[in-house]
């Protein structure tokens, strides 16, 4: 990344500086990032987005991964197409509803109708959670943080009640780690709730934030739910079995099949998901982009423009981040099965799998969460300049760096907040499928050999729909931060205001803000 000597600085949006007594003046001025949006003297009523935000030479980029992801969407159509053909030849034993069906070797429709009660808890809950964080910002910084806490530690108490001695024991461990966390967070509350604020006042008043939100949850859902048709159907076809009509020998079935291509469309699904995400935080990212820029005159069609170029110029940059991202989770999904196989088994051999699968477990945790700080950032310079996965990777990285803007980032709780608030959507999904198999006790489940599974992507489902459902109230934080690295002095000239305010509750800024 280059630095340039020229300065994008429009002057404030009301042609004067700030006057009441609480303005405080930022320190000198610093060089600035290229390149740098169009400024406002330049920009006439009817600009539109890609006229703001200038591609020089637009060209589709990553175009390989964007092809590779076709190409699994495409694996994953014809996947499904043949094992919903394997389901419907089995219809005569599947039954209709929960208690009617004859199925004893696989999954079946109960099944289904269970996937469908954990579509319905993830969306109600995550939807909720979005609209919590509209009316009390504050509050649901400290309500997410004591539900986790209490989940955590209630869950504890009844796996201890259970006697199941190593998953009560790491329960208790994680609830009280957390509850450390939490206290040492409380200093860094005011200023996430002012971030939070302003990303939800913005996000009333300027673009279709919600809009997208909602567009993309209910495209979530309607994935969800065929993701879970197509994992039932797979064991329906391929499950070896002699009381499984749509298999036998001539038909390649077996378990080595039923494990491949369950591992083919989670990963695919992983791949979607994180996709579909992804291209919801780019697109929010434009608009707020936009918004801090120029909050007096907006260029024409933010949310059409920045979504033209996500699906467009940006498709396969997206999908190469979220490729990464994607490999990282699905080898954190294997490591929470077989974290969850080793509690059932119990004894010393169980507790020893679960802490050495929870030990893995949390290394990969932290290289998810390595990748996601670099995609969320990665994103927005694409969003607004346009450019290929690594350079804008590279370019964010060492802005951020250059400005000190990482400290500001890691004392902004809101990524954690909402992961934690993606966490108990998940949890209270795997509570759900757990206590419908305790209750509804299926034939094909009388020994408990499905438990893990089915709770597992119960799970699965509920994280990755709460994380769609919550991605605009992190992404406006994200670009925020960004442009405000890239472009301090718009925040001094554009947002008197929230600078203030920011300064108030978080005096270092006037160290990284410099005009």
């Amino acid at each position: 990344m280059h630095e340039a000597d020229s300065y994008y600085n429009p002057g404030p949006g009301n042609g004067q500086q700030p006057g009441d007594a609480s303005y405080q003046q930022p320190p000198q001025q610093q060089q600035q990032y290229t390149p740098q949006p169009v400024a406002n003297g330049e920009l006439n009523e009817k600009a539109t987005f890609a006229q703001t935000f200038k591609i020089e030479k637009p060209k589709w980029n990553d175009l390989w991964a964007g092809v590779l992801f076709l190409a699994f969407c495409a694996g994953f159509v014809a996947v499904s197409a043949i094992a919903l053909q394997g389901y419907t030849s089995t219809r005569n034993i599947q039954g209709s509803g929960i208690y009617d069906e004859r199925n004893d070797f696989t999954l079946g429709t109960s099944t289904i109708i269970l996937f469908a009660f954990v579509l319905a808890v993830a969306v109600v809950l995550g939807y909720s959670y979005v609209w919590l964080a509209r009316l009390f910002p504050k509050q649901f910084i400290w309500v997410t943080g004591i539900l986790n806490i209490c989940w955590a530690i209630g869950t504890a108490i009844f796996y201890l009640y259970k006697r199941y001695w190593s998953a009560g024991i790491i329960f208790l461990i994680f609830g009280l780690f957390l509850a450390f966390c939490f206290w040492t967070w409380i200093s860094r509350i005011p200023f996430s709730a002012l971030m939070l604020k302003t990303a939800v006042d913005v996000s009333k008043t300027y673009g279709h934030v919600y809009m997208v939100s909602l567009i993309g949850g209910l495209i979530a859902t309607a994935f969800g739910a065929y993701y879970s048709i197509v994992l039932v159907a797979i064991h329906d076809k391929f499950q070896p079995s002699r009381n499984n009509p749509s298999c036998d020998s001539s038909q390649g079935c077996g378990s080595g099949k039923v494990i491949g291509l369950i591992v083919f469309v989670t990963f695919t699904m992983y791949w979607i998901s994180e996709w579909l995400k992804n291209t919801i935080h780019t697109t929010i990212a434009g608009v707020y982009g936009a918004w801090y820029f120029h909050p007096h005159s907006p260029p024409r069609g933010a949310t059409r423009g920045a979504s033209k170029r996500a699906l467009t110029y940006s498709f396969g940059s997206i999908c190469f981040g979220s490729l990464l991202l994607a490999i990282i989770q699905f080898l954190r999904h294997l490591c929470s099965i077989a974290r969850s196989q080793s509690m059932q088994e119990g004894g010393v051999g169980g507790m020893i799998g679960y802490i050495v699968f929870c030990i893995l477990g949390c290394l990969i945790g932290l290289l998810e969460w390595l990748a996601q700080f670099f995609n969320r950032y990665a994103f927005c310079h694409i969003a607004l300049f346009g450019k290929a996965y690594i350079p804008a990777a590279k370019d964010t990285w060492k802005m951020i760096k250059d400005r000190g803007f990482d400290a500001l980032i890691n004392d902004c709780l809101i990524g954690p907040v909402l992961s934690f608030g993606a966490l108990f959507v998940a949890y209270a999904c795997a509570l759900l499928a757990y206590l419908y198999l305790l209750f509804t006790n299926p034939s094909y489940n009388s020994g408990g050999q499905y438990t893990v599974f089915v709770v597992a992507f119960s799970f699965l489902i509920g994280f990755q729909i709460a994380n769609i459902f919550t991605t605009p109230l992190s992404s406006g934080i994200d670009a925020i931060f960004v442009a405000a690295a890239w472009s301090p002095h718009v925040m001094y000239n554009e947002h008197p205001e929230l600078y203030n305010e920011m300064v108030r509750v978080y005096p270092r800024v006037q160290q990284m803000i410099r005009v």
